[in-house]
Protein backbone atom coordinates (compact mmCIF):
# COMPACT_ATOMS: atom_id res chain seq x y z
CA UNK A 1 0.00 0.00 0.00
CA UNK A 2 1.24 3.46 -0.86
CA UNK A 3 0.36 5.83 1.98
CA UNK A 4 -1.94 5.63 4.99
CA UNK A 5 -3.53 8.85 6.26
CA UNK A 6 -3.75 9.08 10.06
CA UNK A 7 -6.53 11.52 10.85
CA UNK A 8 -5.57 14.34 13.22
CA UNK A 9 -8.63 15.80 14.92
CA UNK A 10 -7.07 16.59 18.26
CA UNK A 11 -8.06 13.50 20.25
CA UNK A 12 -5.79 10.69 19.08
CA UNK A 13 -2.47 9.22 20.13
CA UNK A 14 -1.12 9.92 16.68
CA UNK A 15 2.58 9.49 17.32
CA UNK A 16 2.35 5.90 18.56
CA UNK A 17 0.28 4.89 15.52
CA UNK A 18 2.69 6.62 13.14
CA UNK A 19 5.67 5.04 14.90
CA UNK A 20 4.15 1.56 14.62
CA UNK A 21 3.51 2.03 10.90
CA UNK A 22 7.03 3.31 10.41
CA UNK A 23 8.37 0.27 12.26
CA UNK A 24 6.69 -2.09 9.79
CA UNK A 25 7.95 -0.03 6.84
CA UNK A 26 4.60 1.52 5.98
CA UNK A 27 4.49 5.12 4.77
CA UNK A 28 1.98 7.32 6.58
CA UNK A 29 1.00 10.95 6.97
CA UNK A 30 -0.72 12.65 9.92
CA UNK A 31 -3.29 15.04 8.50
CA UNK A 32 -6.47 17.03 9.05
CA UNK A 33 -6.76 17.86 5.33
CA UNK A 34 -9.67 16.15 3.52
CA UNK A 35 -7.75 16.42 0.24
CA UNK A 36 -4.82 14.45 1.67
CA UNK A 37 -7.24 11.88 3.05
CA UNK A 38 -8.79 11.60 -0.40
CA UNK A 39 -5.42 10.91 -2.03
CA UNK A 40 -4.30 8.34 0.56
CA UNK A 41 -4.54 4.61 -0.10
CA UNK A 42 -6.06 3.88 3.32
CA UNK A 43 -7.17 5.77 6.41
CA UNK A 44 -6.69 5.25 10.16
CA UNK A 45 -8.94 7.04 12.64
CA UNK A 46 -7.34 6.89 16.12
CA UNK A 47 -8.93 8.33 19.22
CA UNK A 48 -8.87 8.66 22.99
CA UNK A 49 -11.34 10.48 25.23
CA UNK A 50 -15.11 10.96 25.18
CA UNK A 51 -17.33 10.13 22.21
CA UNK A 52 -19.24 13.46 21.95
CA UNK A 53 -16.12 15.63 22.07
CA UNK A 54 -14.47 13.55 19.37
CA UNK A 55 -17.57 13.52 17.17
CA UNK A 56 -17.87 17.31 17.46
CA UNK A 57 -14.22 17.81 16.50
CA UNK A 58 -14.58 15.52 13.48
CA UNK A 59 -17.57 17.49 12.24
CA UNK A 60 -15.97 20.87 12.94
CA UNK A 61 -13.15 20.04 10.53
CA UNK A 62 -15.35 18.39 7.92
CA UNK A 63 -13.53 15.15 8.61
CA UNK A 64 -16.77 13.23 9.11
CA UNK A 65 -17.70 13.97 5.48
CA UNK A 66 -14.19 13.10 4.32
CA UNK A 67 -14.37 9.70 6.02
CA UNK A 68 -17.83 8.90 4.74
CA UNK A 69 -16.81 9.82 1.20
CA UNK A 70 -13.89 7.37 1.32
CA UNK A 71 -15.81 4.45 2.85
CA UNK A 72 -16.10 1.65 0.32
CA UNK A 73 -13.34 3.18 -1.80
CA UNK A 74 -10.35 2.40 0.44
CA UNK A 75 -9.71 0.55 3.71
CA UNK A 76 -10.54 2.46 6.89
CA UNK A 77 -9.44 1.41 10.39
CA UNK A 78 -10.81 2.96 13.58
CA UNK A 79 -8.76 2.41 16.75
CA UNK A 80 -10.26 2.56 20.28
CA UNK A 81 -12.49 5.67 20.32
CA UNK A 82 -11.95 5.77 16.55
CA UNK A 83 -13.71 2.39 16.31
CA UNK A 84 -16.58 3.63 18.46
CA UNK A 85 -17.09 6.63 16.20
CA UNK A 86 -17.75 4.25 13.29
CA UNK A 87 -21.07 3.22 14.87
CA UNK A 88 -24.45 4.92 14.46
CA UNK A 89 -24.44 6.59 17.87
CA UNK A 90 -22.80 6.66 21.28
CA UNK A 91 -24.23 6.96 24.78
CA UNK A 92 -21.17 8.33 26.59
CA UNK A 93 -21.92 11.60 28.46
CA UNK A 94 -24.89 12.26 26.16
CA UNK A 95 -26.57 10.64 23.21
CA UNK A 96 -24.53 11.52 20.14
CA UNK A 97 -24.52 10.58 16.46
CA UNK A 98 -21.56 8.68 15.07
CA UNK A 99 -20.43 8.12 11.49
CA UNK A 100 -22.89 5.27 10.76
CA UNK A 101 -20.26 3.28 8.87
CA UNK A 102 -21.01 0.26 11.08
CA UNK A 103 -24.50 -0.54 12.36
CA UNK A 104 -24.95 -0.37 16.13
CA UNK A 105 -24.47 1.72 19.26
CA UNK A 106 -21.71 2.38 21.79
CA UNK A 107 -22.67 1.68 25.40
CA UNK A 108 -20.98 1.34 28.78
CA UNK A 109 -19.59 -2.15 29.39
CA UNK A 110 -22.05 -4.11 31.56
CA UNK A 111 -19.60 -5.72 33.96
CA UNK A 112 -18.98 -6.05 37.68
CA UNK A 113 -15.27 -5.59 37.04
CA UNK A 114 -13.49 -2.27 37.51
CA UNK A 115 -13.81 0.32 34.74
CA UNK A 116 -12.03 1.50 32.74
CA UNK A 117 -10.92 -1.85 31.39
CA UNK A 118 -7.14 -1.47 31.16
CA UNK A 119 -4.82 -4.28 30.20
CA UNK A 120 -4.23 -7.34 28.07
CA UNK A 121 -7.10 -9.61 27.05
CA UNK A 122 -7.40 -12.49 24.63
CA UNK A 123 -9.42 -12.51 21.42
CA UNK A 124 -11.81 -14.96 19.80
CA UNK A 125 -12.78 -14.65 16.14
CA UNK A 126 -16.50 -15.31 15.53
CA UNK A 127 -16.28 -14.32 11.85
CA UNK A 128 -13.25 -14.56 9.55
CA UNK A 129 -11.43 -11.37 8.59
CA UNK A 130 -8.25 -10.56 6.68
CA UNK A 131 -7.35 -8.20 9.53
CA UNK A 132 -6.43 -11.20 11.72
CA UNK A 133 -4.65 -13.29 9.11
CA UNK A 134 -1.85 -15.28 10.74
CA UNK A 135 -3.18 -14.89 14.29
CA UNK A 136 -4.63 -17.70 16.38
CA UNK A 137 -7.59 -17.43 18.71
CA UNK A 138 -6.44 -16.62 22.23
CA UNK A 139 -3.93 -13.98 21.11
CA UNK A 140 -3.60 -11.13 23.63
CA UNK A 141 -3.99 -7.43 22.80
CA UNK A 142 -4.06 -4.24 24.88
CA UNK A 143 -7.28 -2.43 25.84
CA UNK A 144 -8.10 0.89 27.54
CA UNK A 145 -11.84 1.67 27.56
CA UNK A 146 -15.09 1.86 29.52
CA UNK A 147 -17.50 1.79 26.58
CA UNK A 148 -17.86 -0.73 23.77
CA UNK A 149 -19.74 -1.21 20.55
CA UNK A 150 -22.92 -3.26 20.28
CA UNK A 151 -23.09 -4.28 16.64
CA UNK A 152 -26.43 -4.24 14.88
CA UNK A 153 -25.29 -7.15 12.67
CA UNK A 154 -23.61 -10.15 14.23
CA UNK A 155 -21.73 -10.82 10.99
CA UNK A 156 -19.89 -7.50 11.44
CA UNK A 157 -18.23 -8.74 14.66
CA UNK A 158 -14.79 -10.10 13.77
CA UNK A 159 -13.31 -10.33 17.29
CA UNK A 160 -14.59 -10.55 20.84
CA UNK A 161 -13.02 -10.50 24.26
CA UNK A 162 -14.40 -11.02 27.76
CA UNK A 163 -14.26 -8.56 30.63
CA UNK A 164 -16.80 -10.01 33.01
CA UNK A 165 -19.15 -9.86 30.02
CA UNK A 166 -18.74 -10.37 26.27
CA UNK A 167 -17.17 -7.32 24.62
CA UNK A 168 -16.98 -6.55 20.90
CA UNK A 169 -13.25 -6.19 20.28
CA UNK A 170 -13.27 -5.62 16.51
CA UNK A 171 -15.71 -5.07 13.66
CA UNK A 172 -15.42 -5.19 9.91
CA UNK A 173 -17.77 -4.48 7.02
CA UNK A 174 -17.15 -3.52 3.38
CA UNK A 175 -13.57 -2.38 3.96
CA UNK A 176 -14.36 -0.49 7.17
CA UNK A 177 -12.69 -1.99 10.25
CA UNK A 178 -12.51 -1.09 13.90
CA UNK A 179 -10.36 -2.34 16.78
CA UNK A 180 -11.47 -1.49 20.32
CA UNK A 181 -7.97 -2.41 21.47
CA UNK A 182 -4.75 -0.61 20.50
CA UNK A 183 -2.84 -2.60 17.87
CA UNK A 184 0.00 -0.05 18.05
CA UNK A 185 0.46 -1.02 21.73
CA UNK A 186 -0.14 -4.77 21.35
CA UNK A 187 3.32 -6.06 20.54
CA UNK A 188 3.89 -8.43 17.63
CA UNK A 189 0.20 -9.34 17.41
CA UNK A 190 -0.70 -5.69 16.94
CA UNK A 191 2.01 -5.20 14.33
CA UNK A 192 0.63 -8.21 12.44
CA UNK A 193 -2.81 -6.58 12.42
CA UNK A 194 -1.36 -3.32 11.10
CA UNK A 195 0.58 -5.23 8.41
CA UNK A 196 -2.60 -7.03 7.38
CA UNK A 197 -4.44 -3.72 7.17
CA UNK A 198 -1.68 -2.18 5.08
CA UNK A 199 -1.88 -5.09 2.64
CA UNK A 200 -5.64 -4.94 2.06
CA UNK A 201 -5.36 -3.00 -1.21
CA UNK A 202 -2.36 -4.85 -2.59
Amino acid sequence: MGQIAIIDYGVGNLKSVANALNYIGQDSVVTADPAVIGRADAVILPGVGAFPDAADKLRAGGLDRALKSQAGRKPILGICLGMQLLFDRGEEVRDCEGLSLVSGTVERIETDLKLPHIGWNSLTFPNPSPLFRGLDEGVYVYFVHSFCGRAGREEDVIARTDYGAPVVAAVGRDGVYGCQFHPEKSGEAGLTILRNFAQLNR
